[in-house]
């Protein structure tokens, strides 16, 4: 792994998704196969792999609190190109110093992650006014997770991340995206877990060959993700769950 320590010229940017994004992190540890940020080596100068780099924006907390008096309170996602509690947060808790910040002014949080590391941070998400915590779980397959997401922490903790987050009264939600095969399953295990489940379909080609190695093929129609996608929306609707299908 090549962790290089830069300072960089911004951190609070605007997003397509939520109003704000924040990225501590260039480049993630959990190196997950089909993920979309792997276009960042194109801007980043990075040769090596993806998940096999990390430039660490040390003085992100620094940047925020000038950055956040210049602009209106809005919803900050953290984070859309890395996993803010990747294992390197535990060093240099950037995403910690950031939340701490954003606390403080009383700016609304999206929190999205693989991690129990966000369990570190439990005080400041319990006493900030609108912050919520998302888990990305993509199948109930530990076996699946491994091909996909062999650097990811394993479901089970994921799912026991949530039920403590649930369990302490602060929002959580899943994110079942992409869906791998395996995800149909996810609706009985989310129960009492969540406030909210999102879920996508596989929109990038970047891990075919896992597909094609294991033959899971039939995995990658429009049919699977049918069908997964209503099983999951029947299983959400019977545990009062609500489900948003994105596709």
């Amino acid at each position: 792994m090549n962790v290089k320590e830069i300072r960089s010229k911004s951190i609070l940017s605007a997003s397509r998704i939520y109003d704000y994004v924040i990225n501590p992190y260039i480049g993630c540890q959990h190196g997950c196969y089909y993920c979309y940020a792997r276009f960042m080596k194109r801007f980043s100068g990075h040769q090596e792999p993806w998940g096999e780099f990390v430039d660490v924006k040390v003085n992100a907390a620094d940047l925020l609190k000038i950055g956040i008096t210049r602009k209106k309170p809005a919803t900050v996602w953290v984070s859309g190109l890395c996993d803010p509690y990747q294992p390197l947060e535990a060093q240099y808790k950037l995403t910690g110093e950031c939340l701490e910040i954003l606390a403080d002014k009383n700016w609304p949080v999206i929190i999205q992650t693989r991690s129990s590391l966000v369990l570190r941070d439990m005080s400041i998400i319990k006493r900030a006014e609108n912050f919520e915590v998302g888990l990305t779980i993509t199948t109930a397959d530990d076996a699946m997770r491994k091909l996909f997401e062999p650097h990811a922490p394993p479901i089970q903790e994921r799912l026991d991340t949530l039920d403590e987050l649930h369990g302490a009264g602060i929002r959580t939600y899943a994110m079942i995206a992409p869906m791998l095969p395996g995800a149909e399953f996810l609706g009985n295990e989310l129960k009492g877990k969540v406030d909210y489940i999102l879920v996508d379909r596989m929109n990038y080609h970047y891990a075919d060959w896992i597909y094609k190695k294991y033959r899971l093929e039939d995995k990658l129609t429009d049919d699977f993700f049918q069908r997964t996608g209503r099983e999951l929306a029947n299983a959400c609707k019977k545990s009062g769950i609500d489900c948003t299908l994105a596709f």
